[in-house]
């Protein structure tokens, strides 16, 4: 028993260490992991080592609080303290992540499980990132929802950064279905918005309006190989069209996640038209509120463009005088410098996250 608790103090010691980077899942940046991989020298998060525990070849992982850290763990336990002091995070990260692409996505904890387990697979398992790699085309084949209906078909996807162009064919198709720009080009995880958990959402401009691309394959590494390619692409034309901008700058434009997604009501500019339910999609970079009748709906129904405090928006919480919903009553009032959006919300809580979600793209300045 003494041996153990002295064990799991040493093991604390190390997470605790300053300049190990310890005090972070090795992964996803989880503060004050409580487990660690004694095979890779490295500490994780509880969520983290359940992935890790799905390459025993490669990883062996054990609670620092919870299991037992006895001497017959390996041969020798001393081993066991001496590696992991000599690793830790920081070396792992040198190793595993030495020649990470600017475009790859680095996955935090709040991202969706296909993203964190390809992405310690990629380090770990096939060391992707231990050499320099090239990226930005590919091809093959997504299943793919179709426009008008719920039906996912396969269909064959080709990427070119060269070209600048995403295509996509379908069977009965002599050229491509598609061609999209990678000018306009966006993709983001949403596993449960296409109720599938390596369901990607492909988003471009077309005529002005928004489309959206439901997607997914059964392989995960295959689904986020595509994310990325299409975040090289995305580099690719950035990094081309704004030749003297920072890299620090041109990364977050490559994809993005919208900043908030849900059902609420909204009315009409007369505030007299009966209030219908629509699904808001919140774009914080290009500063739109997107909605649609559904959350599948290939095209966007209509948008609110969100300008800054300075330029004389606001949100309100509340309806103006006069003004009922239908069946919610969590109202909230977006104000611009020509006209009044009111929308309701299912309950208080959904209210004040739209209206938090809201004022922070109102407190930004828009970009010149």
């Amino acid at each position: 028993m003494v041996d153990r608790e002295f064990n799991k103090t040493l093991l604390l010691e190390l997470l605790r260490a300053a300049g190990t980077g310890n005090s972070q899942c090795a992964d996803c940046g989880t503060p004050d992991p409580e487990w660690a991989s004694y095979k890779l020298g490295i500490f994780i998060c509880l969520n983290c080592s359940g992935i890790h525990r799905n390459l025993p070849e490669i990883s062996r992982v054990k609670s620092i609080r919870l299991d037992f850290w006895e001497n017959d763990l390996l041969t020798e336990m001393s081993f066991v303290l001496q590696f992991m002091k000599m690793h830790g995070n920081l070396w792992a990260k040198a190793k595993y992540e030495a020649k990470v692409p600017p475009f790859y996505y680095i996955p935090h904890s709040k991202d969706c499980l296909v993203l964190k387990e390809q992405w310690i697979r990629a380090k770990y398992e096939r060391e992707e990132f231990v050499a320099t790699t090239s990226a930005g085309s590919r091809e093959g084949f997504l299943w793919k929802r179709g426009r008008d209906s719920r039906q996912f078909l396969k269909r064959q996807f080709l990427l070119s950064a060269r070209e600048g162009v995403l295509k996509y064919y379908t069977k009965e198709s002599k050229g491509p279905k598609a061609v999209i720009s990678i000018k306009d080009l966006n993709a983001m995880f949403q596993t449960e918005k296409i109720r599938n958990p390596h369901g990607l959402q492909i988003t471009y401009s077309k005529e002005g309006q928004t489309r959206n691309l439901f997607v997914y394959h059964e392989s995960g590494k295959e689904i986020v190989d595509w994310f990325n390619a299409i975040r090289a692409a995305r580099f690719h034309y950035l990094r081309t069209t704004f030749p003297t901008a920072p890299e620090a700058e041109l990364i977050p434009r490559i994809t993005r996640n919208y900043f908030k997604e849900g059902y609420m009501e909204k009315t009409g500019p007369k505030h007299m038209e009966a209030f219908k339910k629509r699904w808001f999609s919140l774009d914080s970079q290009e500063r739109n509120l997107l909605y649609f009748k559904d959350p599948l709906d290939a095209f966007e129904l209509g948008r609110v463009f969100i300008g800054s405090k300075e330029q004389g928006y606001e949100v309100q919480a509340g309806l103006p005088r006069g003004v009922r919903g239908k069946r919610w009553k969590a109202g909230l009032t977006i104000v611009t410098p020509h006209r009044k959006f009111v929308f309701v919300c299912e309950n208080d809580r959904e209210q004040k996250e739209w209206i938090a979600a809201l004022n922070e793209v109102i407190s930004q300045p828009v970009a010149a």
